[in-house]
């Protein structure tokens, strides 16, 4: 199994209540992929983080091997939620990719 972290921080020019529609049109969007993309196992997206949090939000992916992985990055269903939803409003994206 392949788990997929991405770490975002939305852009400063966002008021917070822009971001709080922001983190959930971004949550509605990747997990709507869930039973969409083959290999795709988990997929969840956390928006409220604590207090000590420095980032905005946070995906955790699970996938079957490594070429499910790679096959979600150009799926066209993903493509479209990253260029529609996350990538406009982002100005940090950190990834880590493991094997469980």
């Amino acid at each position: 199994m392949i788990r997929h972290m991405i770490i975002w921080t939305l852009k400063d020019e966002f008021s917070g209540e822009e971001k709080a529609r922001i983190k959930a049109g971004i949550k509605e969007g990747l997990e709507g992929l869930h039973g969409k993309i083959p290999g795709m196992v988990r997929i969840q997206v956390m928006t409220e983080g604590l207090a000590s949090s420095n980032t905005d939000l946070m995906l955790d992916t699970l996938f079957e091997d490594e070429a499910a992985l790679k096959g979600y990055s150009v799926h066209p269903l993903h493509v479209a939620v990253a260029n529609e939803k996350v990538r406009p409003f982002t100005k940090i994206r950190s990834c880590f990719d493991f094997e469980e």
